[in-house]
């Protein structure tokens, strides 16, 4: 029997089993991941940024989380030899009606102990000779990595450690007894102490088969991407964003240089008709009648309408697309962008139609379940994975060290 068997082999249930394994290094520990591959999913079709936290709640999860997550991991990638750059990004007003929400991003970040300098529409220009500004703020903290190695080095941790790792393991069921819990797969049965629920775009779901309500439910939103040309990445010298919009849930359309030097512009945020649905085709009956008949979705649609109607008309548009691209960089051109890659966002949403804003980890006496780790989670990974095996109970007869 498993001390701790963790569900989901992103980044954040890898991060947890390699802070697990560090903090109880005899523990028997499993990590089931239902597809080939670790970071399938959110993790291998994210940005890559090593986000600062300059956008979040002072005092939140995230705030926290991903401030200091950014320099875990860039220690992380120093001392396993992961390519990463610390590139530093500028966010920018196109307009002067955006100067308040600029201002008040810039004192976000001060609160958020984030170092942030404010910069004029000429300042902007030495980081970014391309851009159209009126005035900006750079963020230096802010990287770029590809979280896929990162995960794979985590996983290759875990191993060492002695734990277990298992790919092609589909949960189906769990079954609580009075000592132990067992995990049904199509590749056998396990049984566990403890289960921990990282599974991302399905952990509303894994938890309702623990017998545990989030008060939440999972709504898949697409981010598609287009990728300028090799001939036009010369536009971009490393990450540029717009000032979000802070009553809409997304960061708006933005350009990020990616490691491997390729520039992606977007995303374009939309309704996903299938949790795993990155094309604009795929479709999961399930799925899609799960958030039509889920009264928190009319709501958040109905409350941002606007914002919504705009997205969908760039996903069917190229030309929409690259006008929204144009408001920062208006020598890009349709012929400079091709599609590229689409990541899906699990969401997680109230049933009054509120986001849910911060992570949303729930405890139980035998479990853990990450109910909602979007962006910044692969930045704070290890940061969450820390949070998570501090609140865990220490195993009977297994001892600790520290982490």
């Amino acid at each position: 029997m498993y001390d701790f068997a963790i569900i989901g082999g992103g980044i954040v249930g890898l991060s947890t089993g390699m802070m697990l394994g560090k903090k109880y290094p005899h523990a028997r520990i499993l990590v089931l991941e239902k597809e080939s591959q670790w970071a399938f999913h959110q993790t291998g079709n994210n940005s890559g940024v090593i986000h600062s936290g300059v956008y979040y709640k002072p005092g939140s999860f995230k705030a926290k989380f991903c401030r200091d997550g950014a320099n875990s991991m860039v220690q992380f990638c120093q001392e396993h030899g992961i390519d990463y750059e610390v590139c530093g990004k500028v966010i920018v007003a196109t307009n002067e009606a955006e100067l308040p929400r600029l201002e008040n991003l810039y004192q976000r970040g001060l609160a958020n102990s984030i170092p942030v300098k404010r910069i004029s529409a000429e300042e902007v220009k030495e980081y970014e000779p391309h851009v159209s500004s009126v005035a900006g703020i750079f963020v230096k903290t802010t990287g770029i990595v590809n979280y896929k190695q990162v995960c794979c080095k985590y996983a290759e941790i875990i191993q060492a450690q002695g734990g277990e790792l298992r790919l092609n393991t589909k949960v189906l069921r769990i079954i609580s007894t009075s000592d132990r819990q067992i995990i049904e797969t199509n590749n056998g049965e396990f049984a566990t102490k403890f289960v921990i629920n990282c599974a991302g775009l399905f952990s509303d779901r894994i938890a309702k088969l623990a017998g545990v309500n989030p008060q939440a439910k999972i709504v898949p939103f697409r981010g598609e991407y287009y990728e300028l040309t090799p001939e036009k990445r010369y536009l971009v010298k490393g990450l540029i964003y717009p000032v979000p919009n802070p009553a809409f849930p997304f960061l708006g359309v933005h350009f990020t240089r990616m490691i491997d030097s390729s520039v992606h512009a977007g995303p374009n945020a939309v309704l996903s008709l299938k949790r795993e649905g990155y094309t604009k085709t795929d479709f999961d009956l399930r799925d899609f009648t799960e958030v039509i008949t889920y009264p928190g979705f009319w709501k958040l649609a109905a409350k941002h309408a606007d914002e919504g109607i705009k997205e969908i008309i760039r996903s069917f548009s190229k030309a929409a697309f690259v006008r929204s691209l144009q408001q920062l960089i208006p020598e890009v051109t349709a012929a400079d962008v091709i599609p590229t890659h689409a990541g899906v966002r699990a969401q997680a949403l109230m049933a009054n139609g509120a986001l849910v804003d911060d992570f949303l980890i729930i405890h139980t006496e035998n479990a853990v379940h990450v109910c909602n780790a979007p962006s910044p989670a692969a930045t704070s990974s290890l940061e969450i994975g820390k949070a998570i095996v501090a609140e865990i109970p220490q195993p009977t007869s297994v001892p600790t060290v520290s982490v």
